[in-house]
Order: C-alpha cells, then structure tokens, then sequence
C-alpha cells in the first residue's frame, strides 16, 4: 500500500518554509494551542476573502500574523477599520479561550498574492464552492485545472475528488491533470492545498497539486542572502 506525505511538509527547509516561525521549550503547548485557534478563526471569518495563507511569526511578548489573500482590500476595509477590527476580535477570542495576558501584542497584517488562479488553497476552495452549488464535478475540476495551466509559471497541475460524487451512493475519487507534477524530486516547487465541500450528501474532499518548476540550491543561497543581511 502506497504512503503518502504532504508535498508541503516534504520539502520543508529545502525549497518551503515553516507556515508557524517560532520555538518555545516553556510554552510550546501553549504557544501550539493559540496558533490552532487563530488560523481557525481566520480561515472561518475570511473564508470569502480569497485566503490564500496564514503564516504566524512570534517574539518575547508580540505575535505578527500574516495572512495572504486575493482580494486584500475586503479585509482591510475603509481607512484600515476592516483589519483593526479583526486584530481586536482575534485577541478578544484568545483572551476568552485561552486566557492570554491582555498586554501581550497582536499584530495582523494583509499581503497581496498577485497571481490567485495559480494559488492551490484559492483554487481548492473555489472548487468547494462549486461543488456546494451542485455544480457537475467533472466540469468544474477540468475548468480548474484549464485556469491553472493558463499562467505562464505552471508547469503542471493535478485536481482530486473524492466522496459521494453527484450524490452517487458509493463514494469514489476521480482526478484529472495536465503537465508534469514531480512529487519524488525535493528540489521541485509544488504547492499544495486541501478543502472540503460540505454538500447535502455529505462531504467532500478536494486536493490540488501546483509544479510551478526547479529550484536549485544555488537560487536558494541568492534568496536567503539579502534577509540574512
């Protein structure tokens, strides 16, 4: 029996990067506990937002969360009220469950992802959307991957379905790709999402895969060298 592993958590440290940048001996659970509850609340709140990630960085007493999307300005709102409305709402939360201390700092910040139709969580999450209106699957997973390969960077893409397809009574899973998508070559930059549908029949879920290409060992010295200045 074939295993499988996250192409993400694959390739962390060679060409990805921790989505959680901290480390903690004396409040690791804590710590663990409170990144949990903030990317729920997120992914819940701007579900319609076009998130596209959540990245959490931490010092002494501050912790700066990232959150990438599509359509930044819905978050952001007029006069940046949208955002500061929802750092408050967020540290609201974490002081009830959790009982953080008051002082401690929240900071909430929004970047913009110039290319979402080739962003895998974007793409995975509109497929749930589709699915939900009970639009064909066999449809909308073709038309995601056609969008996808639109961009000039793809170079291969991968959509998965599986669950109760059109209500069918045995569930299933049905897939369809287009390039190349080298899982097994660690130096290949793949992005890769889950959602799920939550549709009258039950759930179900979705994977996408992203080959955008190579990164060589070389590129990744030059990328690091300015930040470690």
């Amino acid at each position: 029996m074939g295993q499988k592993v996250n192409p993400v958590a694959f390739r962390l440290g060679i060409n990805k990067n921790w989505k959680s940048r901290w480390f903690s001996k004396s409040k690791y659970q804590e710590f663990l506990r409170e990144d949990f509850i903030i990317r729920e609340f997120l992914q819940n709140k701007l579900k319609k937002s076009g998130l596209g990630g959540i990245e959490i960085e931490r010092s002494a007493n501050s912790a700066n969360v990232i959150v990438f999307s599509s359509r930044p300005g819905l978050i952001i709102g007029r006069g940046g009220s949208g955002i500061e409305d929802l750092r408050k709402e967020l540290k609201s939360i974490l002081i009830r469950k959790l009982k953080i201390d008051p002082k401690s700092e929240i900071k909430l910040s929004v970047e913009e992802i110039k290319s979402p139709e080739s962003k895998a969580s974007i793409v995975a999450q509109g497929i749930a959307d589709q699915l939900e209106r009970r639009m064909p699957f066999r449809r909308t997973i073709k038309q995601s991957v056609e969008k996808i390969m639109q961009s000039k960077d793809v170079q291969g893409a991968k959509v998965m379905v599986g669950g109760r397809l059109d209500g069918n009574e045995i569930a299933r899973r049905e897939w369809t790709a287009k390039g190349k998508i080298p899982l097994q070559t660690l130096r290949a930059n793949i992005d890769y999402a889950q959602a799920t549908a939550f549709t009258t029949y039950g759930t179900i879920g979705i994977k996408v895969w992203v080959y955008f290409r190579d990164i060589f060992e070389k590129e990744i010295k030059q990328q690091k060298r300015p930040s470690d200045n």
